[in-house]
């Protein structure tokens, strides 16, 4: 039931689409601050997402684990929202294809900004298939 104070209602939205949404129990995700777990009944928070992983538990004791950029966790009254330019499932990633992103953005060099956000984001999604697995 929505709202209940025993559940969470979780949003998880890139900028194309929804990528998921339903009930939980917990959301752990982590913010520039570091690793938040989110139960039911949890204080008000904004907080700034970084590249990670994002895991869901469900009421039927499922676990569901995305890979997110940097963007934005907001929890209020039950609901949990979570905002990220790219988010992607575990079970969508290709893990050859993020493991071979992750060995071309290391070779671009540490001092090259866009090369170490790459490969934070590919991290973020070998982490997020493995966690999953």
């Amino acid at each position: 039931m929505a709202g209940s104070d025993k559940q969470l209602t979780v949003s998880l939205v890139a900028a194309d689409r929804v990528v998921w949404e339903g009930e939980a129990t917990m959301v752990i995700a982590r913010t520039t601050e570091g690793d938040v777990g989110i139960l039911p009944n949890h204080a008000p928070l904004l907080s700034l997402l970084v590249d990670g992983v994002v895991d869901i538990r469900t009421p039927e004791g499922e676990t569901w684990v995305a890979a997110v950029d940097a963007g934005f966790l907001s929890v209020a009254d039950n609901r949990v929202s979570i905002l990220s330019e790219h988010a992607e499932m575990s079970h969508e990633i290709n893990l050859e294809k993020a493991r071979h992103d992750l060995e071309r953005a290391q070779a671009a060099g540490e001092d090259n900004g866009a090369a170490t956000e790459a490969v934070r984001r590919a991290e973020a999604r070998i982490r997020a298939v493995e966690k999953a697995g």
